[in-house]
């Protein structure tokens, strides 16, 4: 980008409709922050952390410093997973008074696997405004950039440290068919794609995004088979912050059962009519019924027979 550039987007009118927009007072603000690139930040959330009056964050070095960077002094409130509940009852009494907070994590959307979601709770069950200001998140960043085609996600976040009960969670998850979502610390993620080989199945895509936004950003996939080889071949990639999405179970064979009753009866039902509309034909409707089982059966057989070809094609 050139200075002209940079220029041009200093005075876009854009930048100008932050301030005149709404900020009620009494309001807690959830501020989602940048997950690694520090200019991921959005206008509106700038112009609001200028404006509160305190900042209530899970670490108050990472967000002194992040704050900083903006060229921006507030009041920071320590509010960690240790001390949501009490911390709650300060932020209450001040919103009473009239006070706007921000609420931040250290990164991304505070409330998802970060601390927050208690005070949230709390300021909510007091009757006070809760506003969220939309922004980064790792989750819907990686699963963006995946190419695992799926309506539906299942948020997992972090799993748990031990293996033995790492092993029994995962179990719970065999029959999922939406993407999974895992967060997953670097000293932690060669375990991490050991168990995931050991509770599904080693044709199962998984991708591994590593350092999101960050200048070391690796996205990675390939078959569950292949994960582990794939970590030890760099020691590099047992560093950083990881987002796992695993590919969900495929559709469970009852479903399909289901859409082939269904298929069959329609072709039963217009064989049926056929036969009652030749004219001169006494009605003998239910013994051509019981006539035309073998034949239903026989097609339920293939239909249900090509239905398990193309999935088995498919993998």
């Amino acid at each position: 980008m050139t200075d002209q550039d940079s220029r041009a987007i200093s005075t876009l009118p854009v930048l100008g409709e932050t301030a005149h927009q709404a900020y009620p007072s009494a309001t807690l603000y959830i501020v989602a922050t940048p997950i690694g690139n520090v200019t991921d930040i959005t206008l509106r959330a700038l112009h609001v952390l200028s404006l509160v009056d305190a900042v209530a964050c899970e670490d108050t070095r990472n967000t002194a410093q992040l704050m900083t960077r903006f060229g921006l002094h507030k009041p920071l409130i320590a509010a960690h997973q240790h001390n949501e509940r009490e911390v709650a009852e300060t932020l209450i009494a001040r919103l009473q008074a009239g006070e706007r907070i921000a609420l931040v994590s250290d990164a991304g959307t505070p409330g998802v696997s970060d601390p927050g979601a208690r005070i949230v709770d709390a300021v909510r069950a007091a009757g006070l405004r809760v506003l969220p200001l939309p922004g980064a998140s790792a989750a819907v960043t990686a699963l963006s950039a995946s190419g695992l085609v799926n309506d539906q996600f299942y948020f997992v976040g972090f799993l748990p440290a031990k293996a033995k009960q790492r092993e029994n969670f995962l179990g719970t998850l065999r029959a999922v068919t939406a993407t999974m979502v895992f967060y997953e610390a670097p000293h932690r993620i060669l375990d991490c794609a050991v168990a995931l080989a050991a509770a599904f199945e080693p044709e199962r895509e998984v991708v591994f995004a590593r350092e999101l936004t960050k200048m070391f950003e690796e996205i990675h996939r390939c078959p569950l088979s292949e994960a582990e080889a794939w970590i030890k071949a760099d020691p590099h990639r047992e560093k950083g912050e990881f987002v796992v999405l695993l590919a969900g179970a495929p559709a469970a064979e009852d479903e399909q059962d289901v859409e082939a009753e269904r298929i069959l009866k329609i072709l039963a039902d217009r064989m049926l009519g056929q036969a009652g509309r030749q004219p001169g034909r006494p009605d003998h409707r239910p013994q051509e019924k019981r006539a035309l089982r073998p034949r239903v059966a026989v097609k339920r057989r293939r239909l249900i027979g090509d239905r398990e070809a193309s999935s088995r094609s498919s993998t």
